[in-house]
């Protein structure tokens, strides 16, 4: 059993913008759909201020990978989709975690040999190497990995403080070996990249896509009393305290 796709990465308005073991990130170069005159002026201006569609695609050979519920656009080749879930115990698990972290409930697996495409978006797809590291994520950005990773849902150490900070109270943890895609609001060329050894990071807002686990979360009032913080005009903060590295956007 066999098969060719022709027309994609040997498309000349197709870019390789990243690739990690089987995970491939394709960039269209314009869009070449253009039905009106409108459209086409829109999609000239989108294509210079680098707003191009991108697809992940991802090839198996007698592996599996996760990815989030709903991405799939089409499969080719030789595989099975299971839930990855296991039994009633795990339904629930997965229930909740998806509930708490906006992620879905179901997150398929594919099995086997052969390529999946997943439905293209204008966001950045970035690709990661999880190498026996432990790092959150934040809520909504998981697209795919490999199921040598694990993917669990971590508590912030500060619950009522998370709530009071806008941020939420559980986060998707990544640990393990493997390839991580994720679907974030920025390129990872423009991610601020801050590596702690016994330090604290003080961030005004939801700023932080990914941090190491190895930090201790907090959110604190930025100054040491009620009236410094107001005189601030921050209030509260986000704190990562400890050693290791946050992903910071910078807008």
């Amino acid at each position: 059993m066999a098969f060719i796709i022709n027309n994609l990465k040997d498309n000349s308005n197709v870019a390789i913008t990243d690739q990690l073991g089987g995970f491939t990130v394709l960039e269209y170069i314009t869009d070449l759909s253009s039905t009106s005159v409108e459209a086409a002026k829109n999609n000239y201006y989108m294509s210079k201020s680098n707003m191009r569609r991108k697809q992940l695609m991802i090839e198996i050979n007698n592996s599996e990978i996760m990815m989030k519920a709903g991405a799939m656009q089409y499969t080719v080749g030789s595989m099975e989709m299971t839930t990855g879930v296991k039994g009633v115990g795990g339904l629930m698990r997965n229930l909740v975690s998806g509930a708490v972290t906006g992620t879905g409930a179901i997150k398929p697996h594919y099995r086997g040999t052969g390529t999946i495409m997943l439905e293209p978006t204008y966001q950045y797809i970035w690709l990661i190497d999880v190498d026996n590291d432990d790092i959150a994520i934040e809520d909504g950005l998981f697209l795919a990995c490999d199921t040598t990773l694990d993917i669990s849902v971590v508590a912030r150490s500060n619950l009522s403080s998370a709530a009071l900070g806008g941020e939420g109270l559980f986060n998707l943890s990544a640990r393990g070996k493997g390839v991580l895609a994720l679907q974030a609001p920025i390129p990872s060329e423009e991610a601020v990249v801050i590596e702690l050894q016994n330090d604290v990071l003080k961030v005004d807002g939801n700023f932080a896509l990914m941090w190491s686990n190895t930090l201790q979360f907090t959110v604190e009032k930025s100054g040491k009393t009620k009236m410094g913080s107001a005189a601030s005009g921050e209030g509260l903060v986000n704190v990562y305290r400890g050693t290791g590295t946050v992903w910071l956007a910078p807008l």
